[in-house]
């Protein structure tokens, strides 16, 4: 449905006009870069309450790379939800998510069943897991590269997540054999906050030798995360190991990623690095990303993110990279 985006631009440039008010939303599909974090327009419909919430980001400054190009662009994307409680305090709900980014277009279903014994999903909920138990995520475009498992699970699948006093546990399994599982643990503890994770997975990656031809990985990944908060601030440490399998090789990866956030008035920064390697072989990023809130729904993003990796022994990667990424950017959500 990319005709709801051009709807929304236009509400966009109406509501950067006129400085219109949104409110906060809990996301369920959407797990992508340009995030919610305003509460959606809703309507009640029978029964059912329907939900319409979006994210519509316009591109000022875009450069990439020695050689990259300097482009300004406009993305946005979409949620809709039609969401109902039975007469036994269940929850069901169905999601449809759209994304236009860079001209291309991507969507998402779900549908969900829910109680006080937590959430049980089916459809694109890959990212269940991972959302739950990753590091912080950086402030304004920031994205630090290699901060997650090479290996993935298959895109679509089912998924569970529930909270037991400061436990939350989730899970999610493809139609591939692919696994992954995670468990948070969160409490305060005077004037600071600490929350722990873990996560392990089960997957496969793709990739081919020097010939061309594929090669097929098994994957089996296991990373921790740390996090501190206090007051305003958030320090945060992952710790990852990754072990890759095929018919002709075997490799280990390792990888530690660490960052900080802080929020000044309305002004948000962030500072992030990352060190791995797949045996021998370095991988390296940093991020910096600042983030102006300018009025409710509304924000100025700014990202500088480099990332540096050298080929390796094996087949999981074939070429050395090098990019460095600078991105301003308007966004607004509803």
């Amino acid at each position: 449905m990319p005709w709801l985006l051009w709807f929304t631009r236009i509400i966009f440039a109406i509501s950067i006009t006129m400085a219109s008010t949104a409110v906060a939303q809990t996301k369920l599909l959407n797990f992508e870069k340009l995030s919610f974090f305003e509460k959606p327009l809703a309507a009640d419909l029978g029964f059912t309450t329907l939900v319409f919430s979006g994210t519509l980001e316009s591109k000022i400054f875009d450069y990439s790379g020695e050689n990259g190009e300097n482009g300004t662009a406009f993305d946005g994307n979409y949620q809709i939800s039609a969401l109902t409680q039975l007469s036994n305090r269940w929850r069901l709900g169905a999601t449809y998510y759209g994304e236009d980014v860079d001209d291309k277009y991507t969507d998402k279903t779900t549908i969900s069943i829910g109680g006080v014994w937590g959430t049980v999903m089916a459809g694109n909920v890959s990212d269940t897991v991972r959302e739950q138990t990753r590091r912080q995520p950086g402030a304004g475009n920031a994205s630090l590269a290699f901060d997650d498992f090479i290996g993935k699970t298959d895109d679509s699948g089912a998924s569970y997540a529930g909270r037991f006093g400061p436990w939350i546990v989730s899970g999610y399994a493809d139609g591939e054999g692919g696994v992954d599982l995670g468990a948070v643990y969160q409490r305060p503890q005077g004037t600071k906050d600490y929350r722990f994770t873990l996560r392990t997975i089960s997957g496969a990656h793709m990739a081919s030798n020097d010939l061309g031809e594929p090669i097929a990985y098994d994957t089996v990944g296991l990373g921790i995360v740390g996090e501190l908060i206090y007051g305003s601030s958030i320090f945060d440490a992952g710790f990852g190991y990754e072990r890759f399998k095929s018919e002709e090789e075997k490799a280990k990866r390792r990888f530690v990623s660490v960052g900080a956030r802080n929020k000044f008035d309305n002004i948000t920064i962030s500072l992030e690095g990352h060190y791995g390697a797949i045996e021998d072989d370095e991988e390296v990023s940093t991020a910096l990303g600042i983030q102006y809130d300018i009025s409710r729904g509304l924000s100025a993003n700014f990202g500088i993110n480099h990332s540096r990796a050298k080929a390796t022994s094996s087949s999981i990667r074939n070429t050395d990279t090098e990019e460095t990424g600078t991105i301003l950017s308007l966004r607004y959500t509803f």
